[in-house]
């Protein structure tokens, strides 16, 4: 995606991999695992959004002399330009951004001068925010009163999509500012790309067995899954996957994938009844 504009930022001087979190756990289940299974990922995502949230992911490679975003806020309402955003009512403007928490891991050390996000403490309580950061005073004021971070390989930025934010100028000579940039959305939300879990899984599958059979459903384990399947049941076909006896809700994609770990289905097995599962939820 060399050369492209990117969202707030011209184009040029940014790389961009959309869909990084299918695109490497195709290419490198192992991987993929390992970086996914972090409990520390679940804990963070199920602290904002609680369960049967969904990743999405895009590996974003600034290189030097790349010019600073604008501020602003992100993906649902960040994402639309200011006429359709204005017919938000504001009530929902603030609770949207209840569905989105946003995630950056530096996969480089990021110093000051590399440019690391600038934020604006406090600004995601602001209700106009949505509107309001398309006006130049707004940037002034942002310019005027940001922080920003440091950031050492492999550390993680978490924070509220509504928090005014922009990455800095790269004023590095030689730093290529590279970080997985982490959208997670609640169950209640639509997610910013599109994930498609049966080929992951599928790629996934021997390691994540295999870790289950020798360590037990660890946080590493509740994580992954949490990372690839599906949490939230609906919507759904309720003549084919009718409520649970034990629970008010229908089976989700992810109660599929633990009961598979349970029996110790190999490959072909787990991907099945993940199928047909999927084929008893369409309507």
């Amino acid at each position: 995606m060399a050369g492209r504009g990117d969202h707030f930022a011209g184009a040029g001087k940014n790389d961009r991999i959309w869909n990084s979190f299918s695109k490497h756990g195709l290419a490198h289940p192992r991987s993929f695992f390992e970086y996914y299974s972090n409990p520390y990922l679940g804990l963070i995502a199920s602290s904002w959004l609680g369960p049967g949230y969904r990743i999405t992911a895009q590996v974003n490679n600034v290189k030097p002399g790349a010019a600073a975003q604008v501020a602003h806020r992100d993906y649902h309402l960040g994402f639309m330009s200011s006429e359709p955003c204005s017919r938000i009512p504001r009530a929902m403007q603030v609770a949207s951004q209840c569905l989105t928490l946003q995630g950056a891991v530096a996969h480089v050390d990021v110093p000051v001068e590399s440019g690391p996000t600038r934020l604006l403490p406090f600004s995601q309580t602001f209700a106009e925010g949505y509107m309001a950061y398309r006006l130049p005073e707004f940037n002034d004021y942002f310019l005027q009163n940001h922080v920003a971070l440091p950031l050492d390989e492999g550390d993680g930025l978490f924070f509220n999509p509504a928090l005014f934010h922009a990455a800095g100028t790269n004023q590095s000579r030689d730093i290529d500012r590279l970080a997985n940039l982490l959208q997670i959305s609640s169950a209640f939300g639509k997610p910013m790309e599109s994930i498609d879990a049966l080929p992951l899984i599928e790629a996934v599958w021997d390691e994540l067995l295999n870790f289950f059979k020798s360590k037990g459903p660890t946080h590493a384990v509740q994580a992954l899954v949490a990372a690839v399947g599906e949490g939230y049941a609906f919507p759904t076909n309720l003549d084919h996957n009718p409520p649970q006896n034990d629970s008010m809700a229908p089976k989700s994609e992810q109660d599929v994938i633990w009961e598979a770990l349970k029996k110790g289905c190999d490959k072909q097995a787990a991907m099945n009844a993940l199928r047909a599962y999927r084929t008893a939820t369409r309507a």
